[in-house]
């Protein structure tokens, strides 16, 4: 039984624990998902997830616009990712696909795309990486020229989720009102729109819906633009600062489960005529990674607490969440993989797809030195004040 205490600690409200619960409940029934094929799986799970409320946390209200719940989409994440890591990838990406829209979009793009995408009508997509600056966004190469009433977008993005089958990107390009992060600006624009086209579909060690885009003249209004020219890197960097919180609580929900299948593991099998769980050994791995689940939690929750009681950033405290808890659930997998012998790497074992998932939330959004290089000026900043 998956350890629910966590949901007491004064980091939560009554209603956030409900939730975590009714979702938890709802997973369990939802039945199996198809990972061979990850786009159908992805539209299927967007739709269901959509059309029983789940996706609701995800983006502002377009009628009463609130700050986003950063816990309850914490909570939602670490509940999915327990279940299955494309059904939290499928919530993931329509909150951050639309983050720009929810904290910068004018009332008109609110109102065309939030009530699609909160209710699972319409798939979004982040496009920010591009084939030379990942983690390096002030130096990205694609450019938005103006042409009377319109931008033409010229240009790559890569590694993008949601490529190839989302209805709606939102995406960065240089529009030069100064040099590097001062000459972005955000755009929102419907797949379909002429010359876009999917250039590549990337496959990884856990498949997931990815793809290389590429804008040959691509013609957008500039009413398509999100908030004001040059805007862009802090519009990036707001998003980013909410939702990359929420990539450590999907890496706790693989670690707790990870957990979850290690006890089973060794409460269940005997080694010459003892349980696993007799020796000491084994349960020095158990005790590390209780410990490692317990403090990733503690990192996770206190920046979602914050940032929901008004802070206007949490660099730093989102940052040791997404280094702390990435890092310490890659360790934790990798334990219940040797805690499972030779069946922890078998094809299709919980375990061996745990540990194939959990290697990308290093990376993405922001890879995990650059944590440690956000995290380090916040405390030189400190020091100096």
């Amino acid at each position: 039984m998956p350890d629910r205490s966590f949901l007491d600690w004064p980091f939560f409200e009554p209603g956030h624990a409900a939730h975590a619960t009714a979702l938890d409940g709802w997973m369990a029934g939802f039945g199996a998902i198809d990972h061979a094929d990850t786009d159908a799986a992805c539209r299927d799970l967007v739709a269901r997830l959509g059309a029983d409320g789940w996706l609701m946390p995800t983006a502002a209200d377009p009628a009463d616009p609130q700050p986003l719940d950063v816990r309850t989409l914490c909570l939602s994440r670490e509940t999915l990712a327990r279940h299955d890591g494309l059904a939290d990838f499928a919530f993931a990406m329509q909150g951050l696909g639309t983050g720009a829209l929810s904290l910068f979009g004018s009332d008109d793009q609110r109102a065309e795309w939030l009530p699609l995408t909160r209710t699972g009508k319409a798939i979004s997509a982040f496009a920010l990486t591009e084939p030379r600056s990942g983690s390096d966004v002030a130096n990205s190469t694609m450019t938005a020229t103006e042409d009377g009433h319109h931008y033409l977008l010229d240009g790559e993005k890569t590694w993008i989720s949601n490529g190839g089958i989302a209805d709606v990107y939102t995406l960065f390009a240089r529009t030069g009102e100064g040099p590097g992060a001062k000459g972005l600006s955000a755009f929102v624009l419907p797949a379909d729109t002429p010359g876009l086209e999917i250039a590549e579909r990337l496959d990884t060690i856990a498949p997931h819906p990815l793809a290389t885009l590429r804008f040959s003249g691509c013609r957008v209004p500039k009413s398509a633009m999100i908030g004001a020219p040059g805007q862009g890197f802090k519009i990036a960097m707001s998003v980013l600062d909410v939702f990359r919180t929420t990539v450590a609580a999907a890496a706790l929900g693989f670690a707790r489960r990870a957990l979850d299948e290690a006890l089973a593991r060794v409460t269940s099998r005997e080694v010459q005529g003892e349980k696993l769980a007799e020796l000491q050994m084994v349960q020095a791995h158990i005790a590390e990674m209780a410990l490692r689940v317990d403090a990733a939690a503690l990192l996770v929750y206190r920046a979602a607490w914050t940032k929901d009681q008004g802070a206007p950033r949490v660099s730093r405290e989102a940052a040791m969440a997404k280094l702390y808890a990435t890092d310490e659930a890659q360790k934790v997998i990798d334990a219940a993989v040797q805690l499972h012998g030779g069946d922890g790497v078998r094809s299709g074992q919980t375990v061996e797809r745990l540990y194939r998932e959990i290697r990308a939330l290093r990376i993405y959004e922001g890879a995990s030195d650059v944590q440690k290089v956000i995290i380090a000026r916040a405390a030189l900043s400190e020091a100096a004040t």
